[in-house]
């Protein structure tokens, strides 16, 4: 992981439109994929296809385990609709435990992927700006450096930030790639807990005849926990602004 951050930069071609390639592929997917493929990614379709995925399952659990994950991987890479959805069925189809591994497994790689393609291509322009840039832009790249993991951290934890957003605004700015894949991995953990769980009694709802309900996300025993695990990861850089006031004082 060290010598990656140490090439973060190095490694990427420093001219040409080539390198543009990759996060010009995946915002291109990205929006062909909102306009046909969201009414394919949903509950509907899962409940529609239940019995063979579950036969599937059953009889090639490894081929399915692999399948699932690599879906997963495009579905997040290029911000398709349809992630919820994947979370929900990994609990559906693998329970708690290696439900939560293969979402975590995947989300973390499909973010990845969206890092190094924003990092390859408009992240080294922006990077190199604000690393020559002074006054409140050097401040605020100093401020994201002295609280980069808690920053990622927040990233991650705080609901109201889109999981894309958390995604490619990091690889913009130029974060370390270690910091960013460490907090992409505990970050997501919690969400994930909570989308497998529902997957887990996605079978009793559809032999009701409903869909899941999602907004149960936003009941005070689901959001508590995470606003205080964000509010945690956001005590370090109060601490250090206050720590900033006094000395300054």
């Amino acid at each position: 992981m060290d010598n990656l951050d140490k090439t973060d930069r190095a490694a990427a071609p420093r001219t040409g439109w080539a390198r543009h390639i990759p996060l010009a592929a995946i915002l291109l997917v990205a929006v062909l994929g909102f306009f046909t493929l969201r009414d394919y990614l949903s509950f509907d379709t899962l409940r529609d296809n239940r019995e063979a995925l579950l036969a599937f399952r059953d009889a090639h659990y490894l081929v399915m385990a692999a399948l699932f994950v690599a879906i997963y991987v495009v579905i997040v890479a290029f911000s398709l609709p349809g992630a919820a959805v994947a979370s929900v069925t990994g609990g559906f189809l693998f329970g708690l435990g290696l439900g939560t591994v293969f979402n975590v497994t995947a989300a973390t790689i499909g973010a990845i992927a969206i890092f190094w393609a924003a990092r390859l291509g408009l992240g080294q322009a922006l990077t190199a700006r604000m690393e020559a840039s002074e006054g409140t832009i050097a401040k605020l790249r100093k401020g994201l450096e002295e609280n980069e993991i808690s920053v990622l951290f927040l990233l991650r934890l705080v609901p109201a930030v889109p999981f894309f957003v958390a995604n490619l605004l990091p690889a913009l700015v130029g974060v370390k790639f270690r910091n960013f894949a460490l907090t992409t991995v505990l970050g997501i953990i919690p969400g994930a807990l909570v989308f497998t769980w529902i997957g887990v009694g996605l079978g009793e709802v559809f032999d009701r005849g409903e869909s899941p309900d999602l907004s149960l996300l936003w009941e005070p025993q689901i959001i508590g926990p995470l606003l205080g695990l964000s509010a945690l990861a956001a005590l370090p850089i109060v601490i250090k602004a206050l720590r900033g006031r006094k000395g300054g004082v």
